[in-house]
């Protein structure tokens, strides 16, 4: 239920945002961002638990295999422990600081709002949730308190091409969504549209990728690995735009989440000079 990779990379998401905001980074500052990456890691994970239990209805024909549906857990159950996860992603926020647990706050709030009346929506709730997305690095530059232009070009990145994800998910899910009037993309317009909008946000993204390069925010360790997430977005696009079945999106879906993970190498290499 916690999707434990997911939660991995928010968490790692809220160290890389604060190493790239200031790459001296000292020793005083370890121990805050061991409470950040404590905070991304259990808040994504309350998420998760948030999402299966109002997912219920519509998980009957998406993901019956999922605790909850599976009598693994039971609905309270998901509830409770979610609730405990967020109250200790929040004490490990304000263990760092007020503007961090004012981040983390948002974030959670956002998200509940996504689950609980967003996500019918269909592309506005998609916007709700690569804004959680993208908070963690946000999130990381709260702990160092410092703004800075390639943070927030990754937070970028990771906005427009989770929005992607969230539009191939919602080809994944289309039967479920239809019987629970969740006006995705791929519901209100058809697979094939929806295709197309995925490609449109994974292609921005690419075309955002060269501009750390270009301002000098990034050594050249960070081309080998970028480059690698590029070339696996177009590919992705392209390959959903081929083929919009319900099993490749979800391959594709699942594709993009690994490279989101080279985008975070890339990020990270680049800071190295």
């Amino acid at each position: 239920m916690m999707r434990p990779v997911n939660c991995l990379m928010m968490g790692i998401a809220v160290i890389v945002g604060a190493v790239l905001a200031n790459p001296g980074i000292g020793y005083s500052v370890w121990q805050n961002l061991i409470f950040g990456f404590v905070t991304g890691f259990t808040l994504t994970a309350a998420s998760m638990a948030i999402n299966d239990y109002y997912d219920r209805e519509i998980d009957t024909v998406n993901e019956p295999r999922r605790p909850i549906l599976s009598g693994l857990i039971k609905p309270r159950h998901a509830l409770m422990f979610a609730a405990i996860l967020s109250v200790v992603g929040f004490v490990a926020a304000y263990m760092t600081s007020i503007s961090c647990l004012l981040t983390a706050i948002v974030a959670w709030i956002i998200f509940v709002v996504y689950t609980t009346v967003g996500k019918r929506s269909g592309l506005p709730g998609n916007f709700l949730v690569s804004a959680v997305v993208a908070i963690p690095f946000v999130y990381g530059m709260a702990i160092v308190a410092e703004v800075k232009m390639n943070v927030l070009l990754f937070a970028s990145m990771a906005f427009l091409s989770n929005t992607g994800r969230e539009i191939t998910k919602g080809i994944v899910d289309v039967k479920g969504d239809e019987m629970a009037n969740v006006r995705t993309v791929a519901v209100r317009y058809g697979r094939k549209k929806a295709a197309a909008g995925s490609a449109v946000f994974y292609i921005s993204a690419v075309l955002l990728s060269p501009i750390p390069w270009f301002l000098s925010l990034v050594s050249f360790w960070f081309i080998p690995f970028v480059l690698l997430t590029d070339i696996g977005l177009v590919a992705s696009a392209f390959m959903l735009l081929r083929d919009c079945s319900r099993e490749n999106a979800r391959r594709i879906k699942k594709n993009v989440l690994l490279w989101s993970g080279f985008a975070l190498l890339a990020f990270v290499a680049g800071s190295i000079r």
